[in-house]
């Protein structure tokens, strides 16, 4: 394997920036330190004034592979992702079949395997009729499970009370993280009804889905986490509302964490008008006080992470109306683009970046410290930025199968420049080598 010297960057982690170096030998991190030799090492990369970050950890993809690959595949998500400086991907389970057995974990396992130009980590689905293999799935390699409380793709009903109490038992006997999409399902249906009614104005799906649905939602698995000690993980936070639920179950000892994405962060309620159909994503984009509220917590450090919920449909799909086109866009590769803008004009912390999209992440579903972290014997994976360049993301950049995004046009400021992943450089001066090196990763349990 190659050995990498990047040499005088800014390294930052949650704790600090400091400018020292990063030496990287058979695929980990050797040493970190100022001054370090170049003698013996086959590639030294000159970082100065450039930032260098831990490999991102994207805990929330939705790469469409088995059953949905017309909407995209792993092949081309990966390839977005490392290219926007991830390096490790969580993916999500409601692809077609959904991952509900050990054997459809390990059968999807070696669909991605040969197309990951990423490492990548699975998660199961729970419903009613497979909590009993919740031992079992863990035991084949998943590093959590997904609970959908409300409609979805894919169509995985939410699970009855007494499942979801049986899941966070689960959670807290074997110290696993169970993500949540938290709407509540019989209230979306309601408030969805009433919504269609007034029309097809895109800005109506926020109202199908109000705060509500959010926060009743999260204050029943909070309750039960409660009682069971489990550990449940509120992804996609779109609301303020939603947020103080979280922070109140914290308050009664709730081992609760969340997530929120940076479409809450960086688009509003008058992008609907723009965007139309293509901005359609649950929970909805709220805008107005809840992206201003959802942006200084970020900055203080309420959310635990931050995901993309990547999730790409065709052009088709996102051109219906808005009651028709289907939920999500692709994210992926745009995510740490539009952080590192936030943090360089100064809205969020620079330490906030490693923290929220690569450690808390890695620590979350058991891949921490060998994801993550910028430390000797962790994973060599390096992200190189350029603060002082803007670009502006175009159709051409994106590597999705369908180059659309609302960002398409957008100016932001910092560059990724390079990408290592475990010592291999797979992007070079903003373009992939090609270089396809991706695993499956497992927990680690130690």
């Amino acid at each position: 394997m190659t050995s990498i010297l990047v040499r005088n960057g800014l390294v930052i982690t949650s704790t600090g920036i400091y400018q020292i170096d990063v030496r990287i030998e058979d695929g980990l991190i050797m040493e970190i330190g100022r001054g370090l030799p170049a003698s013996g090492v086959e590639e030294v990369i000159e970082a100065r004034g450039h930032y260098v970050l831990p490999g991102i950890v994207d805990e929330h993809v939705h790469m469409r592979e088995p059953g949905l690959e017309y909407k995209d595949d792993f092949e081309h998500g990966s390839k977005a992702a490392v290219k926007g400086g991830v390096t490790t991907v969580i993916e999500h389970p409601n692809t077609i079949p959904p991952v509900d057995t050990p054997s459809r974990l390990r059968e999807k396992a070696e669909i991605l395997k040969p197309k990951a130009y990423v490492d990548f980590a699975l998660t199961g689905v729970l419903h009613d009729g497979n909590t009993h293999l919740f031992e079992d799935i863990l035991a084949e390699g998943a590093v959590g499970f997904k609970v959908f409380m409300g409609p979805t793709t894919g169509n995985i009903p939410p699970p009855s009370d007494s499942s979801l109490y049986e899941i966070l038992s689960k959670s807290a006997k074997y110290n696993t993280r169970i993500m949540f999409h938290a709407e509540d399902h019989a209230l979306v249906v309601y408030f969805t009804e009433k919504a269609r009614k007034l029309g097809e104005n895109p800005i109506l799906h926020r109202d199908a889905r109000p705060p509500v649905t959010e926060v009743y939602s999260i204050a029943k698995i909070a309750t039960i986490a409660k009682y069971t000690g489990g550990k449940p993980h509120i992804v996609h936070v779109s609301s303020i509302d939603a947020l103080e639920a979280v922070l109140n179950a914290r308050k009664l000892g709730v081992d609760i964490t969340a997530e929120t994405c940076p479409h809450y962060l960086v688009l509003g309620e008058e992008d609907y008008s723009k965007y139309g159909s293509l901005v359609k994503v649950n929970p909805p984009i709220r805008g107005g006080i809840h992206r201003e509220k959802l942006l200084e917590a970020v900055a203080k450090g309420y959310f635990d992470a931050i995901g993309s919920d990547h999730a790409p449909h065709t052009p088709e799909e996102k051109s219906k109306s808005i009651w028709e086109a289907s939920a999500g866009f692709a994210g992926v590769q745009t995510m740490l683009p539009l952080m590192l803008d936030l943090a360089i004009r100064g809205y969020i912390p620079l330490t906030n970046i490693p923290k929220l999209l690569s450690e808390n992440p890695a620590k979350l579903f058991k891949l921490w410290p060998f994801k993550g972290s910028i430390l000797p014997g962790a994973s060599g994976d390096l992200v190189i930025v350029d603060p002082n360049t803007e670009f502006v993301i175009t159709p051409e950049w994106l590597e999705y199968k369908y180059k659309i995004s609302p960002f398409i046009g957008w100016r932001l400021k910092g560059r990724v420049k390079h990408v290592v992943l475990r010592g291999s450089i797979v992007v070079r001066d903003g373009e992939l080598t090609g270089v396809k090196t991706g695993v499956w990763l497992k927990p680690i349990t130690k």
